[in-house]
């Protein structure tokens, strides 16, 4: 694999970083804290190509790459992680269908009614659950056949029988609107099935491998922002006449979490660049997400330490990056799954 990036990469990544900054920055703790979903962002972001990242050109698309989207994903978390969720779930899940890691538990039901379906249950921790104009959602069509009883539906807002649930007060990423979904006698029509009937759950283990390394490039974004915020106020904090960046034990920090945020980029980018490549990618996703996500934790929790007293105040963006980083080592699969899948992986090549 070649590591450089290519000058229209170089070039994204300047634009991505240019637009976040001038678009996203000045708003960032006003929609934290007012919970907003920034929806007057929405074309804004459509017009960069970054509500359609790796969708085709026959469809409105960018046609990026894998790499393309991470280094799109890791520029928008570098400033507000709820807006790079919110791009990731439109261009990820939505598009690729994922669900939870015990998918294959859901109790919401579809039942076949002539031409239609009907939907009864609902859908937790939805992301824009009630600003969204289209869902997909994941039902049983046959408890019997287990996780291959199981399929998708496209489902449009106003739907009768569909409403917005409880909107999820959230420790971190408040922005990106979550909600839950109910469903009560829904009737969808019946090209509204999307893909094979029963397919649906294992179609979503084959995409997980793709929104894991959505969620490892969101991790490295995150990472990096807190670890600028922690190194920009270690060289202007006076302490005992000089910037406190020149004591070793502060050094020490900017030093791990640097290279420690170049390790988690470089397995990111490989998982990218396999999957780019038609390679399965599900050992790789998984490394890149548990090691991203975690070292983006240790990267928030240093922010704040940097800072000290300030690290626990609104008016410096410490605190926000430590609440939510969090998110990064539950979504997609938690990190016990994550060290699951490995394991099995690795495991599985011994025969």
């Amino acid at each position: 694999m070649d590591f450089r990036l290519t000058e229209e990469q170089t070039l994204l990544r300047r634009s991505v970083r240019e637009f976040a900054e001038t678009e996203i920055r000045p708003h960032v703790m006003e929609w934290d804290q007012a919970q907003h979903f920034p929806i007057e962002l929405v074309p804004k972001l459509g017009a960069l190509g970054l509500m359609g990242i790796q969708f085709p050109e026959e469809y409105g698309g960018a046609a990026m790459s894998a790499v393309d989207y991470c280094i799109c994903i890791e520029e928008l978390a570098r400033v507000d992680s709820s807006v790079a969720l919110s791009v990731a779930a439109h261009n990820g899940l939505c598009t690729g269908h994922t669900s939870g890691s015990d998918a294959a538990g859901m109790r919401t039901m579809a039942v076949k009614d002539g031409a239609s379906w009907v939907l009864n249950g609902s859908k937790t921790f939805t992301t824009h659950g009630r600003v969204g104009d289209v869902m997909v959602a994941m039902a049983v069509t046959d408890r019997a056949a287990g996780s291959k009883g199981i399929s998708a539906f496209v489902i449009d807002k106003g739907t009768p029988g569909m409403t917005a649930g409880k909107k999820e007060d959230k420790l971190g990423m408040r922005a990106s609107d979550t909600s839950e979904v109910l469903f009560e006698n829904c009737r969808i029509p019946a090209d509204h099935l999307l893909g094979v009937e029963g397919q649906g759950f294992v179609n979503t283990m084959q995409v997980l491998d793709a929104g894991r390394i959505g969620i490892a490039a969101l991790s490295v974004g995150l990472a990096q922002g807190a670890y600028e915020a922690a190194l920009h106020y270690a060289k202007e904090r006076k302490a005992f006449g000089k910037a406190i960046s020149q004591f070793q034990a502060i050094q020490w920090k900017i030093a791990d979490n640097a290279t420690r945020i170049e390790a988690a980029r470089l397995l990111t980018y490989r998982a990218a660049y396999r999957k780019d490549r038609g390679h399965r990618t599900t050992l790789e996703s998984s490394m890149a997400k548990l090691y991203a996500s975690e070292i983006a934790v240790k990267a928030a929790d240093d922010c704040v330490q940097i800072h000290g007293g300030y690290g626990f105040v609104k008016d410096y963006p410490a605190e926000k990056f430590f609440r939510d980083v969090k998110l990064t080592t539950i979504g997609e699969g938690t990190s016990e799954i994550q060290r699951l899948v490995i394991a099995r992986q690795l495991l599985a090549r011994l025969g």
